[in-house]
């Protein structure tokens, strides 16, 4: 049903890998995002949380050295413990605090010189600009659905994004005390296509629509992955999974394992995706003047 559409999708779709230490931890913590491009010319769209990694990534590892720029005055002070917990408040820096957060673009452009992010005012969206690069290495670009009538309850949609990290070409460096990509390891992470039916349409607080509902959850990593139809038209935008308990509670239910009887308490819940709708997405690029296509069907 999608494979055509797949193969289209994957053309101008790609990955974004994240590495992160966390203050409370040593290991690093690789993660995955997703993008599309619009248009030739480098632009692309994400989700706003996702931009907002990107955009902030330098400020939280500033502020992380100005704390420990801080911290070391007190290093021979019998109350470092003390200045230590104090420090931590007045950077904001808990134990699950990201400190340090590196991002790379897989097979985007080559050798750009800038960024420039806009992120949408209150929906999970953002719009990423590649500056001044040599190359695209993305083939093709995004065309929207025309005509947002169509998206409607049961319509069989499908998602493409990068929801498991695989790559491995990241380490810690001991001389610098800090995280870096290498040249060593594996640099690539699959694509994962999830399929599902249209639900429901998510309104705001005007009931205005814009976002759809779908019956299977997007995976993390495939946030700002596209939603498409199998003529690879794009509907929406992955950006979210909502939980809804189903209410077929059994607590302390006894059953039969392996000739055992057990216990066992569960509380269902339904994994549904949410995305964004493509006329918000389209609203988005008029507003800031980026080209776009749309097409009907056919």
């Amino acid at each position: 049903m999608f494979v055509d559409a797949i193969e289209k999708i994957d053309q101008f779709t790609r990955p974004v890998h994240f590495i992160i230490r966390y203050y409370a931890g040593s290991d690093i913590v690789p993660g995955t995002a997703t993008l599309f491009f619009v248009n030739e010319d480098g632009f692309a769209v994400t989700c706003r949380h996702v931009a907002r990694q990107i955009l902030y990534a330098n400020s939280i590892y500033e502020n992380y050295l100005k704390f420990k720029g801080e911290l070391r005055k007190f290093e021979k002070d019998p109350g470092l413990a003390t200045q230590r917990s104090l420090l931590e408040t007045q950077y904001k820096i808990a134990p699950d605090s990201p400190i340090r957060i590196l991002f790379n673009f897989i097979h985007c452009v080559s050798a750009y010189k800038g960024l420039t992010i806009h992120l949408h005012p209150t929906q999970d969206l953002a719009i990423i600009q590649f500056r001044n690069f040599e190359s695209t290495q993305y083939q093709s670009h995004a065309q929207f659905l025309k005509d947002s009538r169509l998206v409607k309850q049961g319509r069989y949609l499908c998602r493409l994004g990068y929801p498991f990290p695989e790559f491995t070409n990241y380490r810690f460096n001991k001389n610098t005390g800090d995280i870096e990509w290498t040249a060593e390891g594996k640099v690539k992470t699959p694509s994962f296509p999830i399929d599902g039916i249209v639900t429901r349409h998510i309104g705001d607080n005007n009931n205005e629509v814009v976002g759809i509902e779908m019956s299977t959850p997007g995976l993390r990593g495939q946030s700002g992955g596209p939603l498409f139809d199998p003529n690879g038209l794009i509907y929406g935008m992955q950006s979210s999974t909502r939980h809804l308990h189903l209410g077929f509670d059994q607590v302390n239910r006894e059953v039969t394992i392996d000739g055992h009887r057990k216990k066992v308490s569960n509380y269902p819940f339904l994994n549904v995706g949410q995305c964004v709708h493509v006329d918000v997405i389209k609203q988005f690029l008029k507003e800031k003047h980026i080209k776009f296509y749309e097409a009907d069907p056919s």
